[in-house]
């Protein structure tokens, strides 16, 4: 794998430790491991302190705790706290509630390129095997054989992702994106704020960040056979808000929106964006 700039991962969870154990330790077992792990707290309790403690004990990366107190489903917000806090200059943006495929993290270096955005495959799994995967703390996923639509989600197939990559890519019928599982430029998401606090509860605030994105004419590409998170099934969150939430998402389509008011230049220093176009290509190189 060729050299690439530094790159950070955010996480976010709420009051879920078991599982925020399991995706951390998968991070851990990348076969390419981010620059730092920024975990995006939306006010969880002390008990995700404390597994926070015992996984810095271990980690082989540094592991940054981002807070906010408890004021219902704030995601966007502890999202724009977490990338202001982030110093890579590529984002790999994911859920606590996942376990990685040990490839997941090269599977998005690998395809990620200059003026595009990513976002990867989604496995759910079943109630049973979910239980049996945060009993055993375990980031084992065995194959699931079962016929499905979900199931090609699990297949890891490398010559075939940069095909799919190139060619399966945002079009007018797709109507929301997982922002559980995406990878973006750094200074591409400073250019449009981050994400629009306007948002509260549940849904389409990543959508709405995307269409800002290709709004200011960067391209989202999906990857597929590729850059594999397998969810752990939990019960759906409150949606009371889901329908007002893509209507704002939406209205930003339509008027070509490539900017809101309320994100993340809150938390940074106000020559921040500037910094980050001019400097990037200064930014220090990992290879392998």
């Amino acid at each position: 794998m060729k050299p690439f700039p530094s790159w950070s991962l955010l996480l976010s969870t709420y009051n879920w430790p078991e599982a925020l154990e399991v995706t951390v330790n998968s991070v851990f077992a990348q076969s390419k491991l981010p620059g730092e792990i920024i975990i995006c707290d939306d006010g969880s309790a002390a008990s995700t302190q404390e597994v926070i403690d015992r996984l810095r004990k271990v980690a082989n990366v540094p592991v940054i705790h981002v807070w906010q107190p408890d004021e219902g489903f704030q995601l966007s917000r502890i999202r724009n706290k977490g990338l202001a806090a982030a110093s890579g200059a590529y984002i790999l943006q994911i859920d606590g509630d996942i376990i990685l495929h040990k490839h997941f993290v090269r599977d998005h270096l690998i395809q990620a390129t200059r003026g595009h955005f990513y976002s990867g495959n989604r496995f759910y799994l079943s109630p049973a095997l979910s239980k049996e995967i945060l009993d055993l703390r375990t980031t084992s996923v065995p194959v699931v054989p079962a016929f499905s639509k979900n199931v090609i989600r699990q297949l890891r197939i490398p010559a075939l992702q940069k095909l799919f990559a190139r060619y399966y890519h945002w079009e007018k019928e797709y109507q929301f994106i997982l922002g559980c599982n995406m990878g973006f430029w750094r200074e591409d998401i400073f250019r449009i704020n981050g994400y629009d606090e306007a948002f509260e509860g549940w849904g389409s605030e990543d959508t709405e960040m995307a269409f800002r994105l290709i709004n200011q004419g960067v391209k989202l590409n999906f990857i597929r056979f590729g850059a594999i998170q397998y969810h752990l099934h939990h019960k759906s969150a409150n949606k009371e808000n889901s329908e007002r939430n893509y209507a704002i998402a939406c209205k930003s389509r339509e008027n070509k929106s490539t900017w809101c008011q309320l994100g993340v230049d809150q938390y940074v220093l106000k020559d921040e964006t500037k910094y980050l176009t001019a400097a990037n290509s200064k930014l220090p190189f990992f290879g392998d």
